[in-house]
């Protein structure tokens, strides 16, 4: 996040909230831009496939169509610019690439895009307009903008619109991606990537990687690595021997999971290190049970940035060992000592390669969080980035981007859009939460949801038993039926094993720069069973 979660409460006169279910996906941040709505007049617009919680209090409601999220914004953008609400102070003092990405707007008029989007011209019109002329807006996004092959571009938009506008460098302003998972943040700031080290040192920067290799005295890889789509491919095609899986369970996760399926049974040697025996533990060599985070020291990286301690609650069951204690222990058996004694000490060495983080030390972390960047011990953290219009790498980059259709469109055979996400009651794959009673008693199976229209005209009741196919295959599931979701799209949760998504989803469609799939988009049919 560029800014504080806590702005969303107080400082935004008008919150942007685009492929995001926030009141279920990220209850406390849901909460504070309810509040914010209901206590202080905030403006509210929201953007996604469904009518969620926000989108019933929401000033202006957008269902737009999944995939169509960069026809949707620079549609808002081509409005702005020809109504003259942009901010042409800021855009020419602090930006650059404003008429080419302008010029490629130009075409995106509000009829132009409601065939795309499938929302109304004036709908566009009053969001944009509102948007632009609210004070201090703030942008909210999640994996509904980020899980298709357009991700990077559908990010790239609504940096555009907040630099449009001149929201940026101020309370209440900013633009938010709402982080997937417990300590995604820390971890991808701790160089859990493969093109990156720590706080996001390009490993093909010759001097970061000298830094590293001087630190840890030895010769460090030049080349970037794989992400994990690329990882199955390459296992699947007998390229990849062996794998490590720490903390994720890719069989349930990912994309197309006959094709995950395959690719794991074809490795030699599968290594998995998690607290569960979890669906994708089952076809390893080895398990490695690791420690909750209860049972371990460390700190987590929160979505805003904020840098907190994580203090041992309990002792782990059994022969379970802390991550860092096991990862230490096969380094130090392959060859490579590693000699830490706490997570305190990993945290010190790795604050002195790590310019954001070189002022943030358990001590100071014992009084409450840190916001990086904290270069040093007297620097108080950073609640928003860029301030003024300050740029990190200067001048804010305006990205000339045109609309790219889904890879995988409706037709004759599969004539809806299946799109997937999450519930309030479970988390994930299900490796947790499902261990749960309560949240189990209150949501026990999957659903898929269906628009009454399209349910009555398949003879389909709610709470029947449908059968729901893509191009991968089929699953059996019970009728949700609901308004929520347009007539044209069906929605379903991962959560279940036993009613897996990602059997139904593509790993064919790739997001170019993030190797991301295309989760949110894929033709299906539903029939009556």
């Amino acid at each position: 996040m560029t800014n504080a979660i806590g702005e969303l409460e107080k400082d935004a006169n008008c919150i942007f909230v685009i492929g995001s279910n926030t009141t279920e996906n990220h209850p406390v941040i849901g909460m504070k831009i309810k509040q914010n709505k209901l206590y202080n007049g905030a403006k509210l617009i929201v953007a996604d496939p469904r009518r969620t919680d926000l989108a019933e209090i929401a000033d202006v409601y957008m269902p737009h169509l999944p995939g169509s999220d960069v026809a949707l914004v620079n549609a808002m953008m081509n409005v702005i610019i020809s109504e003259d609400l942009a901010d042409q102070a800021f855009i020419a003092e602090h930006t650059e690439g404003y008429e080419a990405m302008a010029a490629v707007v130009e075409k995106f008029t509000p009829e132009f895009a409601e065939p795309i989007t499938g929302v109304p011209a004036e709908d566009i019109r009053a969001a944009a307009r509102l948007y632009a002329q609210s004070g201090n807006a703030a942008i909210c996004y999640a994996m509904g903008l980020t899980q298709h092959r357009t991700g990077t571009d559908n990010v790239k938009s609504v940096c555009n619109l907040a630099m449009l506008t001149g929201n940026m460098g101020r309370p209440g302003t900013g633009v938010d991606p709402l982080r997937g998972q417990n300590n995604v943040q820390g971890a991808c700031d701790m160089g859990a990537l493969p093109v990156v080290y720590t706080a996001y040192q390009a490993v093909t920067n010759e001097a970061v990687r000298t830094k590293f290799e001087q630190a840890w005295g030895i010769s460090l890889p030049k080349e970037n690595g794989l992400v994990l789509t690329e990882v199955i491919n390459k296992a699947h095609h007998g390229e990849m021997k062996a794998l490590y899986v720490f903390g994720e369970n890719p069989m349930m996760s990912d994309p197309d999971l006959q094709h995950v399926e395959e690719a794991l049974e074809k490795l030699d040697f599968l290594v998995v290190q998690d607290i569960f025996l979890t669906e994708t533990a089952k076809y390893a060599d080895v398990v490695l049970p690791g420690s909750c985070f209860a049972e371990k020291d460390g700190t987590f990286s929160n979505t805003e940035r904020r840098v907190q301690r994580v203090r041992k609650a309990v002792s782990a069951p059994g022969q379970a060992l802390a991550d860092w204690e096991i990862l230490c222990e096969i380094s130090s058996r392959m060859g490579y000592p590693m000699n830490y004694t706490d997570a305190e000490e990993i945290f010190e060495e790795m604050r002195k390669l790590t310019p954001s983080y070189a002022g943030i030390n358990y001590a100071r972390l014992e009084k409450g969080g840190l916001q990086w960047p904290c270069p040093t011990e007297e620097h108080p953290g950073t609640p928003f980035l860029h301030k003024d219009g300050n740029f990190s790498r200067g001048k804010g980059a305006f990205t000339a981007i045109d609309y790219i259709p889904p890879g995988e469109l409706p037709d004759d055979d599969y004539p809806l859009i299946l799109t997937t996400g999450r519930s309030l009651f479970h988390y994930h794959t299900g490796t947790m939460t499902r261990r749960a009673s309560a949240l189990n008693a209150h949501m026990p199976t999957a659903e898929l949801e269906i628009n009454p229209v399209l349910a009555k005209a398949k003879g389909i009741g709610n709470g029947e038993l449908l059968k729901i196919s893509t191009r991968r295959g089929s699953l059996e599931v019970t009728a949700k039926v609901t308004e929520m979701v347009a007539p044209q799209v069906v929605f379903m949760t991962f959560h279940f094993a036993e009613t897996a998504a990602n059997r139904l989803t593509s790993a064919e469609f790739l997001d170019p720069v993030a190797k991301i799939p295309e989760y949110k988009v894929s033709a299906a049919k539903v029939e009556k069973i």
